[in-house]
């Protein structure tokens, strides 16, 4: 495939995007149901529409601007509400609860890859898929990896908060209002590429060999996909 153009750039990252960011918070909900809290099913949230998951200034405002003036976007998506009050063990469940998010990154992200090496096997007709692969695996590996820092709002945070004795927990818990400005000013001192950046690159590389392509074959195909 030559250099790719605007609309097959959108058209090929479309999917990817929605799946990662609708499954992931459906998937918060749908653990929360199985624990107790039916809060986001009597709220519609337990669907892959993304129209219920997106939120107008995190899913489009905030990338777009931070695209024009950065260089990079970085986003969030509607969360979905648990009341923790009905989960049977509230500390524990609200720990599974957040890692759920996370874990279907994961699960998308080798799904991804099998898809790739289907897209392979038919050759050269089926090009677009493997570019889409590359873009599934690249958005869920992002979302996984910085989903699960140990800083709340995060998922992370919510699973250390779970995790750590009360007193640790509180603590971190009272971070959570700053979080985002926290990961903000990470991302633009560098400092969050410097934490996770060998997180990610391994992760890509195992599901890379997973799919069937080499590892410079995937960053090849991701640096079209990102414009450069």
């Amino acid at each position: 495939m030559s250099e790719l153009s605007l609309v097959q750039l959108i058209a090929i990252w479309v999917v990817p995007v929605l799946l990662a960011i609708t499954v992931h918070e459906t998937a918060h909900g749908w653990v929360a149901a199985k624990l107790g809290d039916t809060t986001a099913y009597m709220l519609g949230r337990l669907t892959l529409n993304p129209l219920k998951h997106i939120d107008p200034f995190g899913t489009i405002l905030l990338p777009a601007m931070m695209i024009m003036l950065a260089g990079f976007a970085l986003g969030y998506a509607k969360p979905v509400p648990v009341n923790w009050n009905n989960l049977r063990h509230p500390k524990r469940d609200m720990a599974i609860v957040a890692a759920a998010g996370p874990f279907v990154n994961l699960l998308m992200a080798v799904g991804w890859a099998l898809l790739i090496r289907l897209g392979l096997s038919l050759g050269e007709p089926a090009e677009a898929l493997v570019y889409m692969g590359v873009g599934g695996i690249f958005i869920n590996v992002i979302l996984m990896v910085i989903n699960m820092l140990p800083l709340p709002p995060l998922d992370g945070g919510r699973v250390a908060v779970g995790l750590l004795p009360g007193p640790w927990a509180y603590r971190l818990s009272r971070i959570e209002p700053w979080g985002f400005f926290i990961l903000i000013a990470l991302l633009f001192t560098g400092m969050l590429g410097w934490l996770l950046w060998p997180l990610i690159e391994f992760c890509i590389t195992v599901l890379a060999s997973v799919s069937g392509l080499q590892a410079h074959q995937f960053m090849l195909k991701l640096n079209a996909l990102m414009g450069r």
